[in-house]
């Protein structure tokens, strides 16, 4: 978590703002990947892209 933590804290400083989104939204579909492995929910990522 130490790792997330300096993250936020070099976007804030350095005013790099745009990074935090984009971040969030990898997160946010590793996630989605991670957990909706299984074989019923396959095709809709394959919808999704």
């Amino acid at each position: 978590m130490g790792f997330v933590k300096d993250f936020f804290q070099f976007a804030w400083k350095e005013k790099k703002y745009w990074l935090i989104p984009i971040i969030l939204m990898l997160v946010v579909l590793s996630l989605f990947v991670l957990f909706f492995q299984s074989a019923a929910v396959v095709p809709f990522i394959y919808a999704l892209f």
